[in-house]
């Protein structure tokens, strides 16, 4: 009983020894991977220029203008709708309005059909809401008008980039620097406009031809001869009147002449009180002759 019971568990051992042997197998050398050459860094697109960011959050200022400039066709050039451009555009019926009624839009077609070249500084409508009190249009008078609408038109095309390169005060189409100056001020793609009552700025860039440019502005550029005159400038001194200093020549030759004018004076005088008798004299004389020369005849006889 105790053999069997021995080989029973003999069996066993064995059957489990060749079961735990039998899932093995040989160790394998661990795989090596053929080594790869380091792999060349993409090459990275050129950084993009930043663009200049408003302090106030708007969007920064484009070139591009809104209405693209027609073709020239040969040496022949129609003018430029000026009206027709803000009309396309949209938001400048007042500023439209007053370049017909103060007849400042009729002076600048004029000069764009001669050749010259302007830029305009345009205000919307809600720049004049913004800027002006309901009714203050109404108050202005005409001329006041015109200087206000030519206030906005400078005398030479100037693009966007070149603003920077004005003198300060910008000469514009209204009477003179004094009255009406205007400074100009870049920082980047931004151009501040200060009439010394506001502070404006070009929002956008309507229009550019190289003979015309129309530029949006967020306010209305009040100058100071409408809307706070100053002191008027006095005139200028006139030249004082040195005394020329007495030339003696000339006193001498009128001393001289005035002595001699009094000595004829005396000579003729004197004459004049010796003149009778000397014809007397001289008459008495040739009548005693004609005596003696008869009575001479007269004994030859």
């Amino acid at each position: 009983m105790m053999t069997k019971q021995f080989l029973i568990i003999s069996s066993f051992l064995i059957a489990l020894f060749c079961a735990s042997t039998s899932g093995l197998t040989p160790a394998q050398a661990p795989s090596q991977t053929p080594a790869q050459a380091p792999a060349k860094p993409l090459a990275q697109p050129p950084a993009k220029p930043k663009t200049p960011v408003a302090s106030s959050g708007q969007a920064p200022l484009s070139q591009e203008p809104i209405v693209q400039s027609p073709p020239h066709k040969g040496r022949s050039r129609i003018p430029t709708d000026v009206t027709g451009i803000l009309e396309k555009v949209g938001g400048f019926s007042v500023f439209i309005r007053l370049l017909k009624s103060t007849e400042v839009l009729t002076q600048v077609e004029n000069q764009l059909s001669a050749s010259n070249s302007l830029s305009i500084l345009a205000p919307t409508n809600d720049a004049f809401a913004s800027t002006l009190k309901p009714g203050t249009l109404n108050t202005l008078t005409n001329e006041q008008k015109v200087q206000l609408i030519q206030y906005h038109v400078l005398p030479t095309f100037i693009s966007l980039v070149n603003f920077q390169t004005l003198s300060n005060p910008v000469r514009t189409q209204a009477s003179n620097t004094y009255d009406y100056p205007m400074n100009i001020t870049t920082e980047g793609n931004w151009v501040n406009i200060s009439t010394g009552i506001v502070n404006a700025s070009i929002t956008a860039t309507v229009f550019s031809d190289n003979q015309l440019a129309i530029y949006r502005v967020d306010k209305v550029l009040l100058p100071l001869g409408v809307f706070a005159p100053r002191p008027k400038l006095p005139p200028a001194p006139a030249p004082a009147l040195v005394a020329k200093p007495k030339d003696s020549s000339s006193n001498s030759s009128l001393t001289t002449s005035t002595a001699s004018d009094g000595t004829s004076d005396g000579s003729a005088e004197e004459s004049n009180a010796s003149g009778a008798p000397g014809l007397s004299g001289t008459g008495a004389v040739s009548t005693f002759g004609l005596i003696a020369m008869v009575a001479a005849v007269l004994m030859l006889v």
